[in-house]
């Protein structure tokens, strides 16, 4: 039984008009049997699509510099997936509320990854329409965070700590090594401080929302600084 009260505290936002928060958990199947019930989230989903697309690529751009466009294009990919939506989804238990046809509920809708993404999607877009972009980028941003993290720790971002270590081991160097240097920020968003060294030596330094973003700066950083030097030689 769907229970909206509950996903309203899940969301963290209270909806003015209800129905658009239904609308968004109404598969056709059950929009098709059920003619007095209303559209479908076909819509809504067609529009939290792109609502999601804009606020996970301004977020990349305004508080990721140190990423490069086709490091924030791989990321942005990874998070707005649809198997990643449907793991978003899984962890608001959507699929528990949505409305379904009889057919697709006896079919298993209610786990299927097409059906969860795209009501989550339409999800996104009610609370868009409802509440406005400001709310809405406040929940995306916090239901996506821990996948956020999967994409840096899954090296969906390019390693440039493998290419700075290949490089300095072609010039018959020791690998490098990364030292936190500072943590700056409260806890939802904070920025590492981190130094690539080669032995004692400082290379460069990085900074990013991440550890592991700070430490990719440090070592992009670096390698452009050896390749330069080189270039000049």
């Amino acid at each position: 039984m769907t229970d909206l009260a509950i996903l309203q505290t899940v969301l963290g936002v209270t909806f003015k008009q209800i129905s658009l928060l239904s609308q968004a958990l109404t598969h056709s199947s059950y929009a098709n049997e059920n003619p007095g019930a209303g559209v479908s989230n076909e819509r809504l989903e067609f529009l939290g699509d792109a609502v999601l697309d804009l606020i996970v690529a301004e977020n990349l751009y305004r508080n990721f510099p140190e990423l490069p466009e086709g490091q924030m294009t791989k990321i942005r990919s990874y998070l707005v997936k649809q198997e990643t939506l449907a793991l978003l989804a899984k962890s608001l238990d959507l699929g528990a509320q949505l409305y379904l046809g009889k057919g697709e509920e006896n079919s298993g809708g209610q786990d299927k990854p097409a059906n969860l993404a795209r009501a989550l999607e339409a999800v996104i877009a009610a609370v868009y329409l409802d509440q406005g972009l400001k709310v809405t980028e406040t929940v995306v941003l916090r239901l996506i965070e821990p996948e956020f993290q999967v994409a840096i720790s899954e090296d969906i971002v390019t390693d440039y700590k493998s290419r700075l270590q290949e490089y300095l081991q072609a010039q018959s160097q020791s690998a490098p090594n990364y030292h936190l240097i500072a943590t700056e920020g409260p806890d939802h968003a904070k920025t590492f401080v981190v130094e690539a060294r080669l032995n004692d030596t400082v290379l460069s330094t990085g900074i990013g929302r991440a550890k592991k973003l700070a430490e990719m700066e440090a070592a992009r950083l670096a390698l452009e600084k050896l390749e330069k030097a080189t270039s000049h030689t």
